[in-house]
């Protein structure tokens, strides 16, 4: 197995399941992710021999992101890391699926904040109300943990990308 699907298949993942359950636990996700993610997609672009014109169009596909999704932050209708953890994960699949990426992030946090007003609508459980993180969920004036629809998202179209087509010698 190459070093690059090693990096795929360890660090995307665990960065993207660590980045869901950190916005549905904390409401954040971390710079320091969000800059492993970067990092790494530079540690297998350059494994991957991925030429300096590949490179710069995934370099503006993320751009893109972050230009668009800190629109959406100054709007107040993401959050920072939200825009952040997308912009990453754009740099990793750059145009190519950029589009069934945001697509496929949009509806699965479109359901995600049904099913947070649904279950906001029901008192929190009792067992739960110990749980800093389920009364933070189910406060009415909380955002939702879009996190977890971006890592969703993510996770499904990862091996439909180029750079895994690479790694996989496709």
């Amino acid at each position: 197995m190459s070093l690059p699907l090693i990096i795929m298949l360890g660090v995307f993942p665990f960065a993207m399941a660590y980045a869901a359950a950190s916005d549905l636990v904390s409401m954040t996700i971390s710079n320091r992710l969000c800059l492993s993610l970067v990092a790494a997609f530079a540690l297998c672009a350059a494994l991957l021999g991925l030429s300096p014109t590949a490179i710069a169009w995934h370099l503006a596909a993320g751009f893109t992101v972050l230009v668009g999704a800190f629109g959406l932050f100054a709007a107040g209708w993401i959050g920072g890391g939200d825009a952040k953890l997308a912009a990453a994960t754009a740099l990793w699949f750059g145009f190519d699926q950029l589009m069934p990426y945001l697509l496929l992030s949009s509806v699965g946090g479109g359901l995600l904040t049904l099913l947070i007003l649904q279950v906001r609508a029901h008192p929190l459980p009792v067992f739960a109300t110990n749980w800093g993180w389920a009364r933070r969920l189910h406060a009415p004036k909380e955002g939702v943990p879009y996190g977890i629809a971006l890592a969703f998202a993510a996770l499904f179209l990862l091996p439909e990308t180029a750079l895994w087509r690479a790694a996989v010698g496709a």
